[in-house]
């Protein structure tokens, strides 16, 4: 799962009081922007095995600070603080660690057993990534379905052009996740991706809510 865990950011994001667009997709995927910087200096692990999911070669063997749901919902607390001190909005920063943590429990769907409670086992995860028939129609699902409640239930004075541009860019960041070429092993270069690709969402986000309101009804 990639794009589809920025779908509770673009539903939070309809809400009256709710932090910004950007704010929420950094929040969607803060705990694997935490996962990649915890990876520099060996916090956490990853290795890279073809064949250990149909869809994904990462073995993810070592995340306990970042894809346990007690440090998930760490992460949602620390943020949703952060929020409430930046917007003095108690709604917004509540959104924001519902969003944080909603990450954990669409990972679940689609990971091998490689989460955790606790940061110890038993290990969990659906394995939606050994089923890609169903794993890839579920992500354009949660993602498409989000956006265009998004569309609907926010407009802003000059249109919709930014909006789509954030859609062009999240499907070609998926469409690369899929079927671009996988690193061999592992290196550094994987977990500056990453962070380079939560960054350039996130930022794209900003400017593509900067302008828009809550629809009236």
């Amino acid at each position: 799962m990639f794009i589809g865990h920025f779908a509770p950011a673009l539903i939070a994001a309809t809400r009256p009081k709710a932090a910004g667009l950007g704010t929420l997709f950094v929040a969607a995927q803060l705990v694997d922007i935490g996962f990649a910087a915890l990876l520099v200096p060996g916090v956490e692990a990853m290795r890279i095995a073809p064949g250990i999911t149909a869809m994904n070669p990462m073995d993810l063997h070592h995340m306990p600070y970042t894809h346990s749901l007690l440090g998930a919902a760490l992460w949602a607390v620390a943020f949703g603080l952060l929020v409430q001190l930046v917007t003095k909005r108690r709604e917004a920063a509540i959104g924001a660690a519902l969003v944080v943590v909603s990450h954990w429990f669409i990972d679940l769907l689609v990971h091998i057993p490689d989460l955790t409670l606790y940061g110890a086992p038993p290990k969990l995860g659906l394995g939606l990534w050994n089923h890609p028939m169903i794993a890839m129609p579920l992500e354009i699902l949660l993602i498409g379905g989000a956006f265009l409640y998004y569309l609907r239930r926010t407009e802003a004075p000059a249109g919709n052009r930014r909006l789509w541009i954030l859609a062009a860019l999240l499907a070609l960041a998926q469409a690369i996740d899929w079927f671009g070429p996988k690193e061999p092993a592992y290196s550094l270069a994987i977990p500056a991706t990453m962070l380079f690709a939560y960054a350039l969402l996130a930022g794209t986000a900003a400017w593509a809510g900067a302008n828009r309101r809550r629809a009236a009804r």
